[in-house]
């Protein structure tokens, strides 16, 4: 096996536990298991402050909180991609100048001109 195969596994391996360990150890236990940041910053907000009142609603509440998750996926895989396109866009072009670079310059070099 070969020494990248032997990283890969690992890396998968450590995926899997980072996954699997908060379902393990029960940590989603709860009314609102694995609630998002938003929640959470409500509920300190109602403690501190009973009498608070946002400035504003959403514009668009989803139907559940599947249809919000899976919202939020597509959010993330758009991000990944154009991330994804401008990587590759930069490594091509550099890429390509290197090639450029590579090819010898047609014009000969002063010592081989004529005077």
């Amino acid at each position: 096996m070969s020494r990248f195969s032997r990283i890969n596994l690992l890396l998968v391996a450590l995926v899997v536990i980072i996954v699997a360990a908060p379902l393990v150890l029960g940590l989603g236990r709860g009314e609102e298991p694995f609630s998002g940041a938003d929640a959470q910053a409500e509920t300190g907000i109602t403690e501190v402050a009973p009498a608070y009142e946002p400035w504003f609603s959403s514009l668009f509440e989803p139907p559940s909180g599947e249809v919000e998750s899976g919202l939020f996926a597509l959010q993330a895989a758009l991000g990944a991609g154009v991330l994804g396109y401008c990587f590759g866009v930069v490594r091509t072009r550099r890429r390509l100048q290197g090639e450029r670079d590579d090819v010898e310059d047609p014009t000969p070099p002063e010592s081989d001109r004529a005077a």
